[in-house]
């Protein structure tokens, strides 16, 4: 049997191909009907040949559906359940898994501490960017959601962005009062900004250069909007405050726009450095202050602006951030740690993260899609794919 996929092509080019349906491989597994797959931002540094991955891959980590066959071993889970399956693909009982670090799987991906559904090195698991997805070890790995289909843009979420914005803010131990400084306004960092307004932060700065992702921060996450191609965030933010904050994060990563550099346009990669959120960071935010830094960075990038950026050594200023005593936590987002959580805020009609979806549209359209996502169109802010 086959179904239809989201399938890499090569640099800028994905196709809606033919693939082999998943089938159970194990008695732990289950199968789902998606319903809803997400585009996501770290979809792009495949999307844009800035990784190792290889043509074929079928891209989706961030997945929902309805349960549609169910292994011998599963017991908590039936033909018909609604779920959301975290982006991490995790066994539940390595060391890591007991202590909560789902993210580090140590028995899902051999050679590495960590796997996930249809992303490079990451194992051998299928993305959700297509008809059904396969989830493994689905006792622990998915996540039960109210029947019907009320909240199905704000559980998809679920997958990774909300928690993901969450554990930037925990990464940086925001707490109740503080100030925070959040560069990047996709996708992450409005979840971020979100997270930090719902945990009862002081002041939001939120950073970076398109428009209506910045209104959007305003908006719903009561965010001060910075917009880097107006001047030195760092400036423009202690100017505001009066002085360094109190936490920060960087929902951007390694492919981060300097606005010292110039470009034929806004995104051109001759404007990039890897090092400018992180060095940003460490001067916006004060002496003892902590960075929580969920923004993805690679341990080697072959489109790099130079040679040691392609091995993922970046220069960061660590004699300021010594001299500062900041402390920082970096590290992809153990979904698990918070999806049960965020759902029933959802429920409880405490977080609607759905504000943040700009389109929901055919799985036919993806290719369309990721152009748009990868330019920044405005107004392109979540993608939502509907098989």
């Amino acid at each position: 049997m086959s179904m239809n996929a989201v399938v890499y092509k090569g640099p800028k080019e994905v196709a809606v191909e033919e693939v082999d349906e998943p089938e159970i491989e194990h008695p732990n597994d289950v199968l789902i009907d998606i319903t809803t797959t997400c585009i996501c931002g770290s979809d792009l540094h495949m999307y844009e040949g800035r990784t190792a991955a290889e043509p074929g891959i079928v891209f989706g980590h961030e997945n929902m559906g309805i349960v549609t066959e169910v292994g011998d071993a599963v017991s908590s889970l039936e033909e018909g359940d609604r779920v959301v399956a975290p982006f991490n693909v995790a066994c539940g009982f390595c060391e890591n898994c007991e202590n909560g670090y789902t993210g580090f799987c140590t028995n899902v991906n051999p050679g590495f501490a960590g796997g996930a559904y249809g992303y490079v090195a990451m194992g051998p698991y299928k993305g959700g960017q297509a008809e059904k997805l396969r989830i493994p070890y689905a006792d622990f790995n998915a996540l039960k959601l109210p029947e019907g289909d009320e909240h199905e843009d704000a559980f998809s979420m679920l997958a990774d962005i909300f928690p993901t914005g969450w554990h930037g803010t925990e990464l940086a131990n925001l707490e109740a009062g503080d100030s925070v400084a959040i560069y990047g306004a996709g996708p992450v960092g409005l979840m971020a900004a979100y997270s930090a307004k719902i945990k009862g932060a002081a002041e939001i700065y939120t950073v970076d250069r398109v428009p209506s992702r910045l209104e959007l921060a305003e908006e719903h996450c009561d965010a001060t909007p910075i917009n880097f191609e107006d001047g030195d965030p760092v400036e423009q933010i202690k100017e505001q405050h009066g002085g360094g904050v109190d936490k920060g994060v960087d929902a951007v990563g390694y492919q981060a726009i300097d606005p010292d550099k110039q470009g034929d346009d806004a995104y051109d990669p001759a404007r990039e450095n890897p090092a400018v959120v992180i060095n940003n960071l460490i001067r916006t935010v004060k002496p003892t202050g902590e960075l929580g830094i969920p923004g993805l960075y690679v341990p080697e990038d072959p489109g790099a602006p130079d040679d040691m950026a392609a091995q993922g050594r970046l220069g960061i200023d660590f004699g300021l951030l010594f001299e500062k005593g900041q402390a920082l936590g970096t590290g992809q987002c153990n979904v698990k740690s918070y999806n049960r959580e965020l759902r029933d805020l959802i429920i409880e009609g405490r977080a609607d993260p759905s504000w943040v979806v700009s389109h929901r549209v055919d799985l036919e359209k993806a290719p369309e899609m990721y152009e748009a996502f990868d330019n920044r169109e405005e107004g392109v802010t979540k993608v939502l794919l509907e098989p």
